[in-house]
Order: C-alpha cells, then structure tokens, then sequence
C-alpha cells in the first residue's frame, strides 16, 4: 500500500495487546466445560504452547476493523515478545504498518524499529527521571524472594516484576507508587505484573507520532491499565473493559466508555465497538 493510500485511511485505531484484545488462559474468564462458550483462536504460540487467544468472531471483526481503518497495536510487550503475537488479517501473513512496543519507548514500521524515534525516547528519558539503574537497585532489594518469580528489565527503558499477587504484602504497591513517583515513574498493576516505567514514556505520544505520519482525522483507542490512561485521554473515542486496574478504581473519563463485560468478551465487545464508530462515521462522510 502507498503512503498516499494510507494517508487516505482517515482512522487510527490504537490497541492494547494484553487483556484488551488478547487474553491468556488465566484471563479468558470462561467456562470451558461450557458447551455454549465461544470458539477461539490462538493468536500467540511460544514454545509449541499456545499463550493468547480472543474469540473467533473478535477475529472476524478485527479484520473488517483492519481493512476500514489503520490498526495498530500499542503494547508494553517488548519488541520480541510482540513478535510472538499474530493478529488475524486480510491476507495471509498480514501484519500492521505501525506497532507500537515498550509502552511507547519503540516504534515499529513495517516491522523494522525506526531509530529516529528510539533517538527521541532515549534523549527525553536521559533529562526527565532517575536512572534506570537505580529502579533496579531498589527492586533488588525490596522485592522479597518469596513472593518475587522474576525481575525484568525492558528493552533497557523500564522494569517490572512477576509476583505472586495473593502474597505481595498489603500496602507495598502503594508504598513503591510513592516512592516511584518521587523519581518519575509510573507503577503499574497488571494481572501478576508490576510495572515500573518512565512516566515520559508514554503509548499516547507514540501514537501521536503515528497520527502524525498517518494524517489520521479520527483517533479511537483501546486498553485496559494505568499505563493506558493517557492513550484513551489523547483519542477522539476511547474504550476500557469492565476487568483490569482501571476499571478495579472506577477510573473513566469524558468520551471513555467503560463496558461491563469481561475477560475475552470484552475484547471482542471492544472491536464490536471500534467497528460502528467506523462504520457510523464513514457513513456520515
């Protein structure tokens, strides 16, 4: 497709990944000894083990969703676990133009890191918060091993830790968010995840930089966390579903519309949605 043709695809559709359009086996929140249960599809493999799923008419959806608008994913996945990830399209081996990996810290086109924008990143992060090094140092030291399974660093731009969520001890992730903040980081609670990111680095400004390059009239986006507050704020029409950390604090906003359904339902409910603002709009034009 040319730039010309894509700067006529007037919307942008910014997605996250995980619990928003893709769910885990411990996120699905289904029956499966159900006999009405939706069918669904593996979207990501790992190992020879299937790791995420959505519904196959979330799919379907998805692919009308990508052939009306400009679909990308805005994912706090690193570049390689991303790339683990394959969305259904409307050819076989589709894959966006755009991606958007490591909360914003690392753009993707047509598969390729654009180093001008890891340039930005790297030059924004240098001036704004404390070095990484010290987050890590922290963690190593207040993260208890017997709740701890792992401690990562991303793409050298932020850490998270794999915890057993019943054991963290009460009030040690409001203690680390003070602590975090007083250096410029964001924590996030996702699932068995907590995240310490930059607060610069941002899904919403990545996806600005998409908008930017695309020409796009219309912004509508999608996710699930904390650290997708700012990518529903920044959109013309945003959506969260009724499960993950914004919707456990009752957070939403003016053109945010929290849904009530849950687990893979809510991802295909989300593109359901995405898909009639679409739809409703190019009608009007």
């Amino acid at each position: 497709m040319s730039d010309s043709e894509h700067t006529e695809r007037r919307f942008l559709v910014g997605s996250d990944l995980d619990r928003t359009l893709i769910y885990s086996p411990r996120a699905l929140a289904l029956d499966m000894s159900d006999e009405t249960a939706p069918r669904l599809l593996a979207v990501e493999v790992h190992n020879g083990k299937p790791l995420s799923f959505m519904t196959e008419h979330c799919a379907e959806l998805l692919v009308e969703l990508i052939t009306a608008a400009e679909f990308v994913p805005v994912t706090t996945r690193t570049r390689a676990q991303y790339q683990r990830v394959h969305l259904p399209g409307p050819v076989p081996g589709w894959a966006p133009r755009y991606a958007i990996c490591a909360n914003g810290g690392r753009l993707l086109v047509d598969g390729v890191t654009d180093e001008d924008w890891t340039a930005h990143i790297s030059s924004t992060l240098a001036t704004s918060c404390a070095p990484l090094d010290e987050i890590v140092r922290h963690l190593a030291l207040e993260a208890d091993p017997e709740w701890t399974l792992k401690r990562r660093v991303a793409e050298e731009l932020f850490a998270y830790l794999v915890v057993e969520r019943e054991l963290l001890p009460e009030g040690w992730v409001a203690e680390l968010t003070g602590w975090a903040d007083e250096r410029g980081y964001t924590v996030s609670l996702q699932g068995r995840k907590i995240y310490l990111v930059p607060q610069p680095l941002t899904k919403s400004a990545a996806l600005a930089e998409v908008e930017r390059r695309t020409g796009a009239s219309t912004v509508l986006t999608a996710g699930d966390s904390l650290l997708d507050a700012e990518l529903l704020l920044a959109a013309d029409a945003g959506y969260r579903p009724g499960h993950g950390e914004l919707a456990d604090t009752g957070w939403t906003a003016p053109g945010v519309t929290a849904l009530e359904q849950v687990g893979v339902a809510a991802g295909e409910e989300i593109v359901r949605r995405l898909l009639a603002r679409v739809r409703v709009r190019t009608t009007v034009r």
